[in-house]
């Protein structure tokens, strides 16, 4: 794994201004608690529940500030990271060969001593619309994928019931690598909230419907003190490391905010973004 420095994560292409406006979805002030099926539901039920409001903010280019920006300080960090991977479509490859690879990178960046990879999701916007390769749209609301309910839970759906006893009374952390597939990001990128940013009262817990368990995800209400990064042009051996939960109660950061958002910038035929996002679970010793 080698951090990226400013000097390196700006280089002569990326040379992007220090901030951009744009709107981002909030969930509104409802008394409804928010519901997402993660599959088509029965006629007459909707989709998701929950109103959403625009807001716009200042995004700044996380490029400028890269080696300052860490996992448990910001809850993101920049991380360049070569990968043997040829397509990251094939799920069959994308798991033999890029799952070993990212339990690395993990294990170097973290110190932790065991990595559990339990997921990853590929995004294109026209590969979705023709149902191909598994490919998902991006998510343009600000959410963050675990709660405090939800995230000792993952543990165990993916380990052993006596082994998740006892990884459950350590840290563990879940977090998610985001690179693309191809580059550079010309559109959609994500944007990402720094955790010190958030205040309790932002947080909104959202019912996750799959079918057969209900998860639990966070949405966030609008608060002006939100301090909000992007990497315009990412390149394919380019990684967003992002926290997305850690069991430690410390001050050190546990949830990270995110989302996809139009980049006032991207040309009128930028491609669409590419990318691929891998879900792991990190275990420390006690």
């Amino acid at each position: 794994m080698e951090r990226i420095s400013d000097d390196q994560a700006l280089g002569e292409n990326n040379r992007a201004g220090t901030f951009i406006e744009a709107s981002l979805n909030y969930i509104a002030d409802s008394t409804e608690r928010p519901i997402l099926y993660t599959y088509e539901p029965p006629a007459g039920v909707s989709r998701h529940t929950g109103r959403f409001a625009e807001h716009t903010v200042s995004i700044q280019n996380g490029r400028n500030a890269a080696s300052e920006l860490s996992l448990d300080r910001q809850g993101f960090q920049l991380t360049r990271h070569q990968t043997a991977v040829t397509d990251f479509y094939d799920r069959q490859e994308v798991e033999r060969a890029y799952y070993p690879e990212v339990e690395r990178l993990l294990k170097e960046a973290t110190g932790a001593e065991k990595v559990v990879i339990f997921d990853h999701q590929v995004r294109n916007i026209e590969l979705s619309k023709r149902g191909e390769k598994d490919a998902r749209e991006y998510a343009k609301v600000v959410h963050n994928d675990y709660t405090a309910k939800s995230g000792p839970r993952r543990v165990r759906d993916h380990l052993p019931t006596d082994e998740a006893d006892e990884r459950l009374k350590n840290r563990f952390a879940e977090i998610n690598v985001w690179r693309p597939i191809r580059g550079p990001i010309e559109s959609s990128p994500l944007a990402v909230c720094d955790a010190q940013s958030i205040a309790p009262q932002d947080f909104v817990a959202s019912d996750l419907i799959y079918r057969d368990k209900v998860g639990e995800t966070y949405r966030f209400l609008y608060n002006p003190n939100h301090r909000w990064f992007y990497f315009p042009r990412l390149e394919r051996d380019e990684v967003i490391l992002l926290k997305c939960y850690d069991s430690k109660e410390d001050g050190r950061a546990r949830f990270t905010a995110h989302t996809a958002f139009e980049d006032p910038t991207s040309q009128a035929d930028a491609a669409p973004r590419e990318s691929i996002e891998v879900r792991a679970l990190v275990f420390w010793p006690s």
